[in-house]
């Protein structure tokens, strides 16, 4: 169940993307293994030409819609089409798609130039213009003159590249990216965050990305789709899915967020509900700061203080019940005056635009 949001707010993740346009529509998709329904009913417009995520859990369906894309499940209800065209009860390679995995999926056997060109050789592309082709896709990913290579002798990132640039040689127009930089560790999959998005701007192709790391959305992406147990909870550009997320599953799990239920809530904001609020757009206070007319407050004291570095986040229990998480940058406060605050009595202010009903 939902609830609208304040008044002037346009539902975005309502707000579909026009059929003309699509270069992926799933109608109706359900997926059951059994007994398990992994798939419940997914209804997906996506643009040509846009970098689309699907973001979720484990075990949300985000995967097993990926795979019915590729043409690797068949739903058991629903139909997938491309640019237009019923392709749901095609096999794989009938699919103007191709996909990238988490584990790469090279040839060990094989040379880097082989393994990007293996496709074109299956497609008996002539020699000279498949090597052609081969440089241009490593040119592409950054991997001029490893054509001779192995897969062994290269970095995660850049075996990571090659699997890109394998998939990009035979000019798909959808990209299928199932969870790409999950092997990665954390200063690499950052670097190929960015390389991926401006891999994909150069080529302008669809890039449809599954992936449980909401960074990793919100970093990427043009729109994303919000999956829990089998269905889309929300569909919406990174900016209005954090902002405004529409149900309380959506606000925790994509980024930091305080809900306000109940009793708290009504004491709180005044009206009962259930309302969102991010750590980052409250501040801190003395208990008997002024509060202007558009804000919101909320006394209590300080419970605990994680020092993060760049930033701090409070854990404020409040008078009203509850808690709230703070989190304010450490822009001229160390870390000793940070941690001193514990225990301390303080006054939590927020704008009123930034409480926004959510439904349960």
């Amino acid at each position: 169940m939902t609830v609208p949001t304040l008044s002037g707010d346009r539902d975005a993740s309502r707000t579909a993307a026009p059929t003309a346009a699509a270069a992926v529509r799933l109608e109706g998709v359900h997926k059951r293994f059994g007994e398990v329904e992994a798939v419940a009913g997914v209804d997906l417009e996506i643009l040509d030409g846009e970098f689309f995520s699907m973001l979720g859990p484990s075990g949300s369906g985000k995967t097993t819609t990926l795979r019915m894309i590729a043409g690797f499940e068949e739903p058991t209800a629903g139909r997938v089409l491309l640019h237009g065209q019923d392709v749901t009860g095609k096999a794989p390679f009938e699919r103007d798609v191709n996909t990238v995995f988490q584990d790469y999926a090279l040839f060990p056997h094989m040379t880097v130039g082989d393994n990007v060109g293996y496709g074109l050789m299956i497609r008996k592309v002539a020699k000279a213009d498949r090597a052609r082709q081969v440089a241009d896709a490593l040119r592409m990913v950054r991997l001029e003159g490893y054509d001779g290579r192995r897969p062994g002798q290269l970095s995660g990132g850049q075996r990571q590249r090659v699997a890109l640039a394998r998939a990009l040689v035979n000019r798909p127009r959808v990209l299928l990216l199932d969870e790409p930089l999950g092997a990665l560790d954390l200063k690499l999959r950052e670097e190929m965050q960015i390389e991926l998005k401006a891999i994909q701007h150069q080529v302008g192709i669809t890039f449809i990305y599954v992936t449980h790391d909401q960074e990793e959305a919100l970093t990427m992406s043009d729109r994303i789709a919000v999956f829990n147990r089998g269905l889309v909870e929300q569909i919406g550009s990174p900016a209005e899915v954090y902002e405004r997320p529409r149900t309380a599953f959506v606000a925790g799990f994509v980024g930091t967020s305080n809900l306000l239920r109940g009793e708290v809530a009504e004491r709180i904001v005044g009206r009962a509900g259930t309302y969102t609020v991010r750590p980052e757009k409250i501040r801190l206070a003395a208990p008997d700061d002024a509060v202007a007319d558009d804000e919101t407050s909320a006394t209590g004291s300080v419970r605990e203080v994680i020092y993060l570095g760049p930033d701090t986040r409070y854990i404020v229990a409040l008078d009203a019940g509850g808690e709230l998480v703070v989190t304010a940058q450490n822009q001229s406060i160390s870390s000793m005056e940070a941690l001193a605050a514990q225990g301390r009595a303080v006054r939590l202010i927020w704008k009123r635009p930034f409480n926004f009903p959510v439904g349960d």
